[in-house]
């Protein structure tokens, strides 16, 4: 199939097999791909409108066993700036967050040799027990193999035990690029591609909310790109078809490199990287690509505003969240250093600068407030409400000091 007839198949809206999904990626004109992604976005969501989600980043610790090479959050075990948050923590950053309207939590930490199932159990009960009307989209799949190892467990069971407990969401973090070939390179102590998918299947068919994600800038190739993409294609094909909840919604972004990680390091410090036209050409073609995804966002925190915007015109029909607190990827000097919180009034300042309404969303993309008209700063504000941590125990059992490896 030549390239011309490959393009007009794709402005269909049809499904590409590999082999013509590479040739689209690496040959088509990106501005073309672009276009395209934008149609396609227009048919499949609601055209003028970009969804958004209040919701809060809770890193619960930066323990962490894996020494991922482009990480500049994590810590050691031993190492004097290790933490573990306490119930007492969390819950004052839950609280913020109900006052700004915050329907989510995303709370993700690092691979902590000491904390057992039943810490995150009783975490995840006191929260639900505490903010019944929060949902707790907590962890990644390297964390859930993490508690698995560590408790001679399967996922299946770890799984299934923090979902009784609480969890309703398995977010999509910690598959950079789902080929075994990179991963061996930049996180080889990390979790394999199957592993990865596994545990989302797994989540799916447990009725929880799951993302997709990629990571792009790692020196690997058009192939690598596309594996990645045909793994979270394949998935959800499968899940649709066995219990039809599948992966809500795909997010991008580039590798964040600084001085602050290894990679950033390197002698090899030019291979790696990917600049913000690569970003939007990639994001368009992933739009095309995965045909039976939804939604699409857009990452202002490592992307930058402009870019974001830009994003709404290749592919993407949401802008992320608030993020009230980010403490990832701002530590390798991404542009939510800069900006670590975004307010809600902001937020719809750049939606309608960009030309669309902004519309609240929940984890599932279910519409949770429209704006019909521009809302001012102090109806956007955040409101006072009522503690509910008074008499939460801090004693030393919620706070697990990590030990020397």
């Amino acid at each position: 199939m030549t390239l011309s007839e490959l393009l007009k198949k794709a402005a269909a809206g049809e499904r590409l097999n590999p082999d013509e999904g590479l040739l689209l990626y690496s040959e088509a004109d990106p501005a073309v791909l672009m276009e395209i992604a934008h149609d396609l976005r227009l048919e499949r969501t609601t055209p003028g409108v970009v969804t958004y989600l209040v919701d809060r980043n809770i890193n619960y610790t930066n323990a962490c066993t894996t020494d991922c090479q482009f990480c500049s959050f994590y810590r050691r075990p031993g190492h004097p700036e290790v933490y573990v948050q306490s119930k007492h923590q969390i819950g004052e950053r839950v609280e913020e967050l109900l006052a700004w309207g915050g329907t989510r939590i995303l709370m993700q930490g690092g691979h902590h040799p000491d904390l057992r199932i039943d810490w995150y159990e009783d975490m995840l009960s006191w929260l639900k027990t505490t903010y019944p009307e929060i949902e707790l989209d907590c962890f990644s799949p390297s964390e859930i193999e993490n508690i698995a190892m560590l408790e001679a467990m399967t996922m299946e069971q770890v799984l299934e035990r923090l979902h009784r407990a609480g969890l309703d969401g398995l977010p999509g973090g910690g598959a950079e690029i789902l080929d075994d070939d990179v991963r061996a390179r930049i996180s080889p102590k990390k979790t394999k591609t199957a592993e990865w998918i596994h545990a989302m299947r797994i989540a799916q068919a447990l009725g929880m909310v799951t993302s997709a994600t990629m990571v792009i800038g790692f020196d690997e190739t058009w192939e690598q790109r596309l594996n990645s993409l045909t793994c979270l294609r394949d998935l959800q094909d499968e899940s649709l078809a066995a219990h039809g909840n599948g992966f809500t919604a795909f997010i991008m972004w580039t590798a964040q490199l600084s001085e602050t990680n290894s990679l950033g390091r390197s002698r090899h410090r030019q291979k790696y990287g990917a600049d913000y036209d690569e970003y939007l050409h990639t994001n368009a073609f992933a739009r095309i690509y995965l045909h039976n995804f939804t939604n699409f966002q857009a990452s202002w925190p490592t992307q930058g505003l402009d870019t974001a915007r830009k994003a709404l015109f290749a592919g993407a029909n949401d802008f992320g969240s608030t993020m009230l607190e980010e403490n990832v990827v701002s530590q390798a000097s991404a542009y939510s250093e800069r900006e670590p919180r975004m307010s809600v009034y902001r937020l719809h300042a750049q939606i309608r600068l960009a030309g669309y309404e902004p519309a609240q969303r929940d984890s599932r993309y279910n519409t949770v407030r429209d704006f019909d008209r521009i809302m001012s700063k102090e109806e956007l504000a955040p409101v006072s409400i009522p503690t509910r941590l008074n008499g939460v125990d801090e004693s030393v059992a919620n706070f697990i000091p990590v030990t020397s490896q």
